[in-house]
């Protein structure tokens, strides 16, 4: 029967490949595995009657509110038009020196990933107004475009991360779970305040390998990011200042109020969203047809992710009555090694899932399933939260099915090739891995902020 669950695992990721709906692929896989299970006495049903509170947990969870409320605030940061200006001011800065211009265009990512944490809308706009330049100015192709697929994913790591969020609740969860199964009753859950701080130091540390990989690149082939010798005018410092110290106020109040202890991260969540309400006004781009569209994103993002999660948790309660966790659980204890061995095993599955899946779909199928075991095993909830973020961080990029990829290739030229865009990528998911490492044999990089803060 266990292995029943394994097949049922299987079928969800190859019905997900075929195109049907992630939310409703979760669901009705699940209830049809259970249903054919249940008729040869192999399921539990009793199991199922444990959905409706979990339906109404999720709705009820005061963590989960962040999420629609952070969408909102890259919405209307979006229609604001912060990152043209901030392109336009940082360019003016660096794109005299070679490389410049990449430089500009990682900082500008790195400020929308503190202020938006959108993916789709960064990659996008990044692709028409950066691209564009980049190539008029000699760039390499796959240089440029897999800069921008690359920045575009900080959202994922750098808080305040909805990716995060979810991880955040889902961790919690499981740590509870971890903490039942061993017989201990401790209050205590994975917050995401602490996941929030633990992400701070490498998403800084991703930002400085980037510009390091820019400047090595620059220096050993000049020709692949030339500089421009037109912007050796004098920078516009009050035009500088006046892009940048809007959103990075923004970003200070939002992040800093939640990792000083002043707001949870929905109440901060509701700070930045009227504060990116007050940015867009001011901008003059606060309309009501603007305001519409916002909405409207906002809501199918958020009924998108809740729908996602309803279908999980159904597929979670399936997985556990067909004996899918106890499985799990015998294969790493067998495993040799122990929980070393457990955590590697996890991350490369996680990575290899992200040639094929979202990182939606991992964060709600795969980490419920795992998580529970690994914190059985006793590893910091913190620390493996931001492992598993990175690992997610890479579905991002790795073809065939990287999202980035997807949006930067429906807004590029039709001339650049397809390959050229995953070509550019590949060096990006490089050090996305050996930042990986970095965390494996330096757990200190994720664990000492939050330590400090809240010791």
């Amino acid at each position: 029967m266990e292995y029943l669950a394994l097949l049922m695992f299987a079928c969800i990721c190859l019905v997900l490949l075929i195109g049907y709906p992630v939310a409703l692929t979760l669901a009705g896989t699940s209830l049809l595995f259970a249903g054919v299970a249940a008729l040869f006495g192999a399921f539990d049903t009793s199991y199922l009657s444990a959905f409706p509170s979990r339906i109404y947990g999720i709705l009820n969870n005061q963590t989960l509110l962040a999420v629609p409320l952070f969408v909102f605030m890259g919405a209307v940061l979006e229609k604001a038009q912060i990152a043209e200006k901030l392109l336009t001011s940082m360019a003016q800065l660096f794109s005299r020196f070679p490389g410049g211009l990449a430089i500009s265009v990682t900082l500008v990512g790195m400020l929308l990933a503190a202020s938006t944490g959108i993916v789709g809308a960064t990659v996008v706009t990044m692709g028409l107004l950066s691209l564009p330049t980049m190539l008029k100015r000699g760039y390499n192709t796959s240089f440029s475009t897999g800069i921008i697929c690359a920045t575009g994913t900080l959202g994922q790591i750098i808080p305040p991360s909805i990716a995060l969020v979810l991880l955040g609740d889902v961790l919690s969860n499981a740590y509870q779970r971890a903490q039942l199964d061993m017989g201990n009753f401790n209050p205590d859950t994975v917050s995401v305040g602490d996941l929030f701080a633990g992400a701070v130091i490498p998403g800084l540390l991703l930002v400085g390998l980037y510009i390091a990989y820019i400047i090595i690149i620059t220096w050993l082939k000049p020709e692949m990011a030339p500089a421009h010798g037109a912007d050796k005018e004098a920078v516009n410092w009050s035009s500088l200042l006046g892009a940048l110290l809007p959103p990075l106020a923004l970003m200070v109040i939002v992040l800093g109020s939640i990792l000083a202890g002043y707001a949870t991260p929905t109440e901060a969540a509701g700070v930045g969203a009227f504060g990116a309400l007050v940015l867009a006004a001011a901008q003059k781009q606060l309309s009501l047809d603007a305001l519409k569209a916002v909405m409207q994103s906002t809501l199918k993002i958020s009924s998108m992710v809740f729908m996602i999660l309803i279908g999980a948790s159904l597929f979670s309660l399936v997985f556990r009555g067909l004996g899918g966790e106890t499985l799990i659980h015998g294969i790493f204890s067998d495993l040799p090694g122990g929980v070393i061995s457990a955590t590697i095993l996890v991350m490369v599955v996680i990575f290899l899932l992200g040639f094929i899946l979202d990182f939606i779909e991992i964060t709600f199928v795969v980490i419920p399933i795992v998580a529970p075991i690994l914190l059985m095993m006793g590893l910091d909830p913190v620390w493996l939260g931001i492992m598993i973020a990175v690992n997610l961080q890479t579905s991002f990029l790795t073809p065939p099915f990287g999202f980035a990829l997807f949006y930067l290739r429906g807004v590029a030229d039709k001339s650049i090739k397809t390959l050229e865009i995953y070509k550019g990528v590949l060096p990006f998911i490089l050090i996305q891995l050996i930042l990986l490492v970095a965390l494996a044999i330096f757990p200190e990089l994720a664990t000492w902020l939050p330590d400090n803060l809240y010791s």
